[in-house]
């Protein structure tokens, strides 16, 4: 029988999902407002994020709930791992500290992965079903913002074993609704998957305070140098 947990899980998010996306620093990202600074640290964050994950999915792969959603292919640790090199240089590792949303969003998920397993499944579908959905127009906006060079700092962005990728996120929603769940477990997942957007809206709101310096100093240097102009427009005209 039917859960109808991706439903659920697509109904109960809703609000909290328009939440997210109004948020200062993805406003500007899909505007095409991008600075560099704050995308690495993002980038650093979802390394730790997504290899907590990973590992914990690939520690529960025979869970009966967890085995409905447990698809390799979608891993991006080591996608991660060349942006991370890209970004912060061969000695990544040594080079980047996650924040303290990171770390709490980590601790989170270290801590379902310990006690209730099941809620992996709140994680997976609150992260990957979104990578898949706006992927590649991120990736887009990330190269055409960042001026970078095709195949560069976006490998976060390409599912290469994923063909059809409408495709797969109709085959993911239907394992979902195969897991074997009842009502409150169902309820508890829901809740969970709210709780992972509040958790990835936390690491954005500690991006704004960059995005807004960053764009402040723009703009400062940009009326500076109008000024520039102006002052000696006026001493030429003198």
């Amino acid at each position: 029988m039917s859960s109808n947990l991706a439903t659920k899980l697509r109904e109960g998010t809703q609000e909290v999902h328009t939440m997210a996306e109004n948020m200062g620093f993805i406003k500007c990202f899909l505007k095409g407002v991008v600075e560099k600074k704050s995308y690495r640290k993002l980038v650093g964050n979802f390394y730790h994020i997504y290899s907590a994950m990973e590992e914990e999915m690939d520690r529960h792969k025979d869970h009966p709930v967890v085995s409905k959603i447990y698809f390799p292919e979608l891993h991006r640790k080591e996608s991660l791992e060349k942006d991370m090199e890209y970004y912060f240089g061969a000695d990544w590792e040594e080079n980047f500290k996650p924040s303290k949303a990171a770390v709490a969003y980590v601790d989170r998920i270290r801590e379902v992965g310990n006690d209730n397993p099941e809620l992996l499944a709140s994680h997976s579908y609150t992260r990957y079903i979104g990578d898949l959905s706006g992927g590649q127009i991120l990736k887009k906006i990330t190269v055409n913002a960042m001026g970078l060079d095709e195949g560069e700092g976006t490998a976060f962005y390409e599912f290469d074993a994923i063909d059809d990728e409408k495709g797969f996120k109709d085959g993911y929603r239907a394992s979902l609704n195969d897991a074997p769940v009842d009502d409150a477990t169902a309820d508890a997942i829901v809740e969970e998957a709210k709780d992972a957007f509040h958790m990835n809206m936390e690491l954005f709101q500690e991006l704004e305070g960059n995005l807004v310096k960053a764009i402040g100093k723009m703009l400062f240097n940009s009326l500076t140098r109008r000024r520039a102009r102006g002052s000696t427009e006026v001493a030429i005209a003198e």
